[in-house]
């Protein structure tokens, strides 16, 4: 059964019989074809009874049309993208539509509002449930991301000197995964000393502290599939006071690794970890959910984090990144992504996590 076709079905459970998609990565998933469309229009139709019909930019037809074997529409830059779509479409009169709440900006919604007669409905919970549970297919894709990310990592460690900035190692890291012909799948972070402290810390002109730790936080893109990864490295001789926190982070991460498998809650395996840190007295400083998953987006549904009873399953993939950021004196995270397997939890990252000195 094809994605669509599979899709298709979920809606007729829910008596929905049309659906918008307008996430590129949606579209993606179900059709294998990608683009970025940025403030223009690209939509996927579907219907119970009907052809699928793709409508995204003139520019891009002929590349769409080379991998979907459904008819594919296109609009010049100065149609009226809306009074197109209410033409080429077969039907606009459902007495409800799906649609990605998540996805859609308020323009664009009330442009569909225009098209369309009847309610709508949130599409992106199926979405996600059909997202949730990787293939086979989709774990190798993922783990060769993950291999990736390891060589894009080694290539910051080994450009770790005193004399250079977060910014000139980063530099040093993107171009050479450009030159293997792959990009990062987010903004790569390279933080120092007292910058790590910062969760989501920005990367700048500092340069490298000694005897301090440094957080590298990054992922490769690679065959539609996302990599994330991070490690903390120290440079020089930290004092015993940060090399507790690395270790205490690293018990936290790997105890809750072994703690993972199906049938356990997404707030079990958030509460293992975090109970370690919370013992040893710095709860307050693990100040994130635990992970988040990931696959064909860099973050991805769902949440692991407390409060969310999720059954975890077989096959489910996320991240599992306790970190402790205590302001003006050290940060430290450990982050591994993998999937679920019949008995426990597989990380698609090998790097060492004990504590690197360089």
């Amino acid at each position: 059964m094809s994605k669509i076709t599979d899709l298709i079905k979920r809606l007729e459970t829910h008596d929905l019989y049309a659906a918008v998609l307008s996430d590129p990565v949606t579209i993606n998933y179900l059709t294998g074809y990608f683009a970025d469309p940025h403030e223009r229009h690209m939509y996927l139709f579907l219907f119970a009874d009907k052809s699928p019909l793709l409508f995204l930019p003139a520019l891009d037809v002929t590349r769409a049309e080379q991998t979907v074997d459904f008819p594919v529409v296109g609009y010049q830059d100065s149609e009226n993208p809306w009074e197109k779509i209410k033409a080429v479409l077969p039907k606009t009169d459902f007495p409800k539509v799906a649609v990605e709440f998540d996805s859609l900006n308020v323009t664009k919604f009330k442009g569909l509002q225009s098209v369309f007669s009847g309610e709508f409905s949130d599409l992106t919970p199926l979405v996600q449930q059909m997202r949730l549970i990787k293939s086979a297919d989709e774990i190798e894709k993922m783990f060769f991301a993950g291999d990736l990310a390891d060589k894009a990592v080694q290539l910051g460690f080994e450009a770790i000197s005193l004399d250079k900035t977060e910014t000139d190692i980063i530099a040093e890291i993107e171009f050479g995964m450009k030159r293997l012909g792959y990009g990062m799948s987010f903004e790569t972070m390279v933080l120092t000393g007292d910058n790590a402290a910062n969760p989501h810390g920005i990367p700048a002109n500092n340069k490298l502290e000694n005897d301090a730790l440094l957080l590298f936080d990054l992922g490769i893109a690679a065959n539609g599939y996302m990599s994330d990864m991070t490690r903390t490295v120290a440079v020089g001789k930290p004092d015993q006071f940060k090399q507790d926190i690395y270790n205490l982070c690293l018990e936290a991460q790997l105890t809750a690794q072994d703690f993972i498998k199906p049938g356990v809650t997404a707030s079990e395996v958030d509460a293992a970890a975090r109970s370690v840190i919370e013992k040893a007295g710095y709860g307050e400083y693990f100040n994130h959910r635990l992970g988040h998953g990931i696959g064909m987006d860099v973050h991805e549904f769902p949440s692991i984090m407390a409060g969310n009873d999720m059954i975890i399953q077989e096959g489910m993939c996320f991240s599992v990144e306790p970190g402790i950021y205590i302001p003006g004196k050290v940060g430290v995270r450990i982050e591994d992504c993998g999937h679920v397997t019949k008995s426990g939890f597989e990380v698609f990252t090998k790097t060492p996590k004990e504590l690197l000195y360089y």
